[in-house]
């Protein structure tokens, strides 16, 4: 009887929510039924609208990289627009259009969260794939809604074009984020970004608007019209494999290299090269809240978005295929408003 008592309790403080989770490792997604927390003090509960295609969406579908937990509703690239706010909530209000990318979570005092960098905080909270604040595994934006604490939502700009603005909750912040850290940001220097998929042609993007001259390095020659005629490039290098040292041998004295991609396999690397002319090889994983508004707040200005294909939600398996070969330009976003219409219909 009290264990009945207290799942009643437990349903009532929690919102019905309706997505598409994969429930094993053939990455299949099909319809879930499962439950938000109930919308804090400091919370925003969020309609989803749009919510991107990211390729590590499929990797961890698929549990390519191990430690998926099942059921997994993906997606970490949501736009949405606010419905509900706590009695705490200052930056937000209902009706607002807003975004909420790779964190929902973070300690909030360590040294890096100080520094307004939380991707790096030892107690993030990813997306999806994550322990929540309530100790419960969080599910992402394939979903029709979602309840975030408000330091980690963002505003999106007056009349951006939001389905177009959602990636760059993930690709636009993996690639604007390093630029600004490593001084790639100069008008007047060269920048080389490194494959013409989801987030280089959005650094393409942010590159010409820093006012710097960019050339795609691509593996596939019939992206070199793509690159210098629809994005404005500079110059197209074709390499016959994205391997470090030619791309090393690139560099200038002093030159640095910034992965923001995870490869499939372990590379070599080259350290003389980098030890004689004083090269750097550095990582970026996405960027802090400050960071990810200044962003869209500088895309908004520049009129920079991603290129995209809005699919329907029965589409996304067929999109998770074609990824997968590579066969997208260079985002799909899955429109999930009337599918969030439907899906409370079944609640």
């Amino acid at each position: 009887m009290a264990e009945n008592g207290m799942k009643a309790l437990e349903e009532k403080h929690h919102r019905k929510a309706f997505g598409l989770a994969a429930k094993d490792t053939s990455g299949i997604l099909s319809p879930f039924i499962f439950s938000r927390r109930a919308n804090g003090d400091n919370d925003v509960t969020i309609k989803i609208l749009y919510c991107g295609i990211c390729h590590s969406d499929l990797h961890t579908a698929k549990n390519d990289w191990k430690g998926t937990v099942y059921p997994l509703v993906p997606g970490h690239e949501i736009a949405g627009i606010v419905i509900e706010a706590g009695c705490n909530v200052l930056k937000l209000k209902i009706g607002d259009t807003v975004g909420v990318g790779c964190l929902v979570g973070a300690c909030r005092s360590c040294e890096k969260c100080v520094q307004h960098k939380e991707n790096y905080c030892p107690k993030l909270v990813f997306a999806y794939n994550s322990i929540d604040i309530d100790g419960k595994i969080t599910y992402g934006g394939y979903s029709n809604i979602i309840v975030v604490d408000e330091h980690f939502v963002v505003k999106f700009p007056k009349n951006f074009p939001v389905d177009r603005g959602a990636p760059l909750l993930c690709a636009g912040i993996t690639v604007y984020s390093p630029m600004k850290n490593f001084e790639l940001d100069q008008p007047g220097k060269h920048i080389g970004v490194v494959g013409l998929g989801g987030l280089g042609h959005v650094a393409v993007k942010f590159g010409k608007a820093f006012g710097m001259k960019v050339t795609v390095i691509s593996t596939s020659p019939w992206k070199k019209e793509e690159a210098i005629k629809s994005l404005g490039c500079r110059c197209f290098s074709l390499s016959a494999k994205h391997a470090l040292l030619p791309l090393i041998l690139l560099l200038k004295s002093e030159g640095k290299m910034i992965m923001v991609g995870a490869p499939e396999h372990p590379l070599d690397l080259p350290a003389l090269p980098l030890l004689l002319e004083g090269k750097i090889l550095a990582g970026s994983c996405i960027g802090g809240m400050k960071a990810t508004q200044e962003m869209l707040d500088f895309a908004g200005d520049h009129n920079i978005a991603a290129d995209i294909e809005l699919i329907s939600t029965d589409y996304v398996n067929q999109a998770m295929e074609r990824l997968a070969k590579g066969d997208v330009r260079y985002r799909f976003v899955i429109d999930v408003a009337y599918w969030s219409l439907v899906g409370e219909l079944l609640l």
